[in-house]
């Protein structure tokens, strides 16, 4: 089952991927961790890709999908793969279309503006382990003591990226460049709605039901 994840930043598409993904026994794929591994291997790609972000310049969708093709290879994506953060344009999705790359299912997860401010604007990462936590309590998971990891004890941080004014720029560009694939895949027939403001487990069940539907 090859799919994609759709929605604004704070959907929570990362963390519902990270509950389905043992029980489909399927990968979550990154293309921005691909670019970074890639880099940091010294691989072919890795270094033109290298070129273009050291000169600050967006990496071209034909190297990203060479990128995802080699990774979707490998022997762990042989069940399928859920492909996080791309295609994020109609280009991107046009080329990703002309690969022979194919995809089953695309999960679009609806939640409205303010939950998506609420959520990111709350959200803080371990400094050591990189954990995600929450300072609001309506949004998993909660830091047992304040401003510590349960994990690692180490400091608790808020991200630049996401600060409310970064935030809202984020969503802007999200609804100019990256909603207009919902029509897209809706048109192609295999887009699922899942309503994205539910309890998580909630949404985590409606997900596994879109995807085997």
């Amino acid at each position: 089952m090859n799919l994609i994840f759709l929605g604004p930043p704070g959907a929570g598409k990362g963390t519902v991927a990270q509950k389905i993904t043992d029980d489909m026994d399927i990968v979550q794929i990154s293309t921005g961790d691909l670019l970074r591994g890639a880099v940091k291997e010294g691989t072919e790609l890795g270094i033109k890709a290298k070129e273009y972000m050291d000169k600050g310049k967006l990496v071209p969708d034909e190297l990203v999908i060479g990128l995802l093709k080699d990774r979707i290879s490998k022997e762990d994506c042989k069940n399928g793969f859920i492909l996080d953060g791309f295609p994020r344009t109609i280009p991107q999705a046009e080329a990703l279309d002309n690969s022979d790359v194919e995809i089953d299912k695309v999960v679009n997860f609806n939640v409205p503006d303010e939950l998506v401010i609420h959520r990111i604007t709350g959200r803080r990462i371990c400094k050591e382990c990189n954990a995600v936590y929450n300072i609001y309590p309506d949004c998993d998971p909660n830091p047992k003591e304040k401003g510590k990891c349960d994990k690692c004890s180490g400091e608790l941080y808020q991200r630049d990226d996401d600060r409310e004014e970064v935030v809202m720029k984020r969503l802007k560009q999200y609804k100019e460049q990256t909603e207009p694939l919902v029509d897209y895949y809706k048109e192609k027939g295999i887009l699922a709605n899942i309503k994205a403001d539910n309890p998580l487990d909630e949404i985590v069940e409606d997900t596994k039901k879109a995807v085997k539907s």
